[in-house]
């Protein structure tokens, strides 16, 4: 039990996106004798069913569609996710083989390749991309903060380079609005 606790604190400690899967996330998938809908990174409710499965991958024994649902509304702050909504986004991910469902249980489990996924997927949608395309909506940085980390000048690098980049493919970034 603590050697798969350690091993899921790992796996989100260290994501990892292998190839193609932004691609082929968002097609449809087989499960059984079914095909299942893809998996749109986009949309609140994946998103908040992605960070529910990785907050319980540690859990000893797995976790059910329940206590995954109660997570999830935990996650997004409103009542309005069911147990059966849950059920199909459980679905989905294990589509894409990013949960485990062990034999004839009701019970899920995350894999370590699942894990770093999921933590790989969070990550960048909500730590890399957001930033950047917010910052980018400005020409120049403000006041610099007081404690220059190394992750800030990385940003302010990525922010700079990304609207020279958008200047040079026509990409007109709009100021922020005051």
């Amino acid at each position: 039990m603590a050697d798969r606790f350690a091993t899921t604190l790992d796996c989100a400690d260290i994501g990892f996106l292998p190839d193609g899967v932004l691609d082929e996330l968002p097609l449809p998938a087989q499960t059984g004798t079914g095909t299942i809908a893809g998996v749109d990174r986009n949309k609140p409710r994946i998103r908040a069913a992605l960070s529910a499965a990785l907050a319980l991958a540690p859990a000893p024994g797995g976790f059910t569609v329940a206590e995954h649902a109660a997570k999830v509304r935990t996650i997004a702050g409103h009542d309005g996710y069911t147990t059966r909504q849950a059920a199909y986004d459980l679905l989905k991910l294990r589509g894409k083989q990013l949960i485990d469902k062990p034999g004839r249980t009701r019970r899920y489990h995350v894999p370590p390749d699942g894990a770093r996924t999921i933590a790989a997927l969070l990550t960048l949608r909500d730590h890399v991309i957001a930033p950047i395309l917010a910052g980018v909506r400005s020409p120049r940085m403000g006041r610099k903060p007081k404690i220059w980390t190394a992750v800030d000048r990385d940003y302010e690098a990525l922010r700079t380079g990304m609207h020279t980049l958008f200047r040079h493919v026509g990409i007109e970034t709009l100021p922020a609005a005051a």
